[in-house]
């Protein structure tokens, strides 16, 4: 009897799988067709819809989506066929359900944590050049502060109504523990966002290496951003799956604050520089912010035609531009602008 209730609850599985197969559709297709937006991330197989001020997180073969940050839904899980994702037609009914509801209190980024990297006792990354006959020692600590310095008075300026924080504004050493602990002390509402931009440079053997690159955290890389206790006693078994799809989101947000950033330093200082590219990398402090995080390298001051010109205070207001730019462009997408396309 056993092996028959067995064999029919396998049969079942097996119709439903064929049912479900026979009966889906592309969700990016879908998408374009109901004015949602599409983001995807195929190392951690995860993706978000965004439509009218709210957010829809799913991951490949879940049925339980989070929406808005906040709430967790069943639903059918979607399914990765070749490179189509395909939802079934109640997945995007609750998707439109959902999305239709009015949003009394949008998302929008609270504050924005500029990190400017070494300090004090720490120089980072140095070299020393003949300038105009004279041996001047170009150290990271140095230009790292005067952008970050320079990025803070830019983003204070431009929005007054959000909390604006620099790890350090003056020549001091501040450890790694203690820049994310600033980071994840910040209080915002419950419906605000915490960026996170740590300030670098570079440095190779190879004195050709050189260009600008921007890292988010590997999506491997497994961390908890939600504290338990916030979670109600009932729903603790859903702890370890709200985590993860929270931090896969981080994730999502990450790279598009990276991708927003390459583009506002290439419209910048892409003339003078080259483009290296996003990257995955655990580095410490952003593998310890529990919020979208990024660490920005302006150049290598080993290549002695770059750090020339990160000496120069008119080319590091530039390269500050294109960071404001690139962050500004992901602040007014995140909060519903419709200005902004989708990155695919």
């Amino acid at each position: 009897m056993k092996l028959k209730t067995k064999l029919i609850t396998i049969f079942t599985l097996f119709v439903t799988a064929k049912l479900f197969a026979a009966n889906t559709i592309s969700l990016l297709e879908s998408a374009k067709n109901k004015g949602m937006t599409l983001y995807w991330d195929s190392l951690s197989e995860t993706g978000m819809i965004e439509k009218v001020g709210h957010q829809l997180s799913f991951r490949n073969g879940e049925p339980l989506v989070v929406l808005d940050s906040l709430y967790l839904q069943l639903t059918d899980a979607p399914e990765i066929a070749g490179n189509q994702i395909m939802v079934s037609q109640k997945f995007l009914s609750d998707a439109e359900s959902f999305f239709s509801q009015k949003n009394e209190t949008p998302f929008k980024v609270g504050a924005i944590l500029i990190d400017p990297g070494h300090g004090g006792k720490d120089p980072g990354a140095l070299k020393t050049y003949k300038i105009n006959g004279k041996s001047v020692t170009i150290r990271e600590k140095d230009i790292n502060l005067k952008v970050g310095k320079m990025l803070y008075d830019r983003l204070k300026s431009a929005y007054p109504d959000k909390k604006i924080v620099l790890t350090r504004s003056t020549d001091v050493f501040i450890s790694l523990g203690e820049r994310t602990e600033i980071a994840n002390s910040v209080k915002v509402k419950e419906n605000e966002a915490v960026l996170f931009i740590s300030i670098h440079v570079n440095s190779s053997l190879n004195k050709s290496s050189s260009g600008y690159e921007v890292w988010y955290l590997s999506p491997n890389y497994r961390r908890t951003v939600i504290d338990k206790s916030s979670i109600a006693s009932d729903e603790n078994a859903l702890f370890p799956i709200l985590n993860s799809m929270t931090e896969e989101e981080f994730t999502t947000e990450s790279i598009m604050i990276a991708k927003f950033i390459m583009d506002g330093l290439q419209a910048q200082i892409g003339k003078d520089s080259t483009a290296r590219g996003i990257r995955a990398e655990e580095w410490f402090v952003v593998k310890n912010s529990n919020m979208p995080a990024v660490l920005v390298e302006l150049g290598f001051v080993s290549n002695e035609k770059e750090a020339l010109l990160m000496n120069d205070d008119k080319y590091l207001k530039k390269a500050t531009l294109g960071i404001y730019n690139g962050l500004s462009a992901f602040i007014t997408h995140f909060e519903r602008s419709e200005g902004f396309t989708a990155i695919k």
